[in-house]
């Protein structure tokens, strides 16, 4: 059966969301608002099947992602088979879907390790206590900020956009996004699904406010009732302490009953790799490229 791609829509939320929760593996690239929002920027597409929903790229060339659904349950010698291509590449493979291929196709796929696509994993409730020497850095600099600072916190919602926009405007200046692909790249997306925020139904957030100026804010995302994402999290870098503070108080605030919370991966980037490492996930949503030959 050939796949029919389409672009995704926001009127087929729901329908995805089911398949993305039979996949049973919180990643954040495949959370509904992370493929609606990059859509445009990697020429996302989706085909629809009655027990998968398939994801591909074609821009800057064609990759697939993994297909959503109950893995599990799937003949994959067959379904494979519907990709016509001789020679295919998978990205964003998550290890347990990487496990089933293999099993099913020994042969016949290949993976290659991609660390910077791996999700970062924490336990809500050390982030929410930073106990311990481990987060003795962090509970400083949140201390710091508070004793330093007559702030705010409010949960995100609709009349904070227009702020949020303004600092994330500011943000894009002191980074000089326009030198990074990357970071325009963000910025865009931050754009669209602020300005569609309404829109999600899992869509959580929070702010802080220094006086009458926000200084920070952060947007997550709920899955699988358990687990929270964190897709943006922007700061004042004038401010010390911002980014600590509201990722602690975020948490605190609106993270009690979540289990863990995924911060996403960090793109190879060091400084950004060193900056998840130092807040001591718990595991890694492992994701790694595949090709079926």
């Amino acid at each position: 059966m050939e796949l029919h791609f389409e672009p995704i829509e926001l009127n087929k939320q729901q329908d995805y969301q089911r398949k993305y929760e039979q996949s049973n593996v919180p990643a954040s690239d495949y959370t509904f608002i992370n493929l609606w929002g990059w859509a445009q920027e990697y020429n996302l597409e989706w085909a629809w099947t009655d027990n998968l929903i398939w994801i591909r790229q074609t821009k800057p060339e064609i990759r697939y992602w993994a297909p959503m659904g109950n893995w599990q349950t799937v003949d994959w010698t067959t379904t494979l088979k519907q990709l016509t291509e001789e020679h295919i590449t998978f990205i964003r493979i998550p290890e347990s879907l990487f496990e089933i291929w293999h099993k099913q196709l020994p042969n016949v796929v290949n993976i290659k390790e991609t660390r910077g696509q791996w999700d970062y994993l924490y336990d809500v409730e050390e982030l929410i206590q930073l106990r311990g020497n481990r987060f003795h850095k962090k509970k400083n600099l949140v201390n710091q900020f508070k004793r330093k600072y007559d702030y705010t916190y409010l949960p995100f919602d609709e009349g904070m956009i227009d702020r949020a926009l303004a600092l994330q405007a500011e943000w894009c200046t002191w980074k000089d996004c326009e030198a990074n692909e990357i970071l325009t790249m963000e910025n865009r997306v931050i754009k669209k699904v602020l300005t569609h925020g309404s829109n999600f139904e899992q869509l959580i957030g929070g702010t802080l406010f220094v006086g009458n100026e926000l200084v920070s804010y952060t947007i997550a995302e709920v899955v699988f009732d358990s687990y929270l994402v964190i897709h943006f999290e922007k700061g004042n870098p004038a401010v010390k302490g911002s980014y600590q503070a509201i990722n602690q108080m975020f948490l605190e605030h609106n993270g009690q009953g979540y289990l863990q919370v995924n911060r996403e991966q960090d793109i190879d980037d060091p400084g950004l790799r060193k900056a998840k490492l130092s807040y001591n996930p718990v595991d890694f949503i492992k994701k790694n490229s595949v090709y079926l030959s």
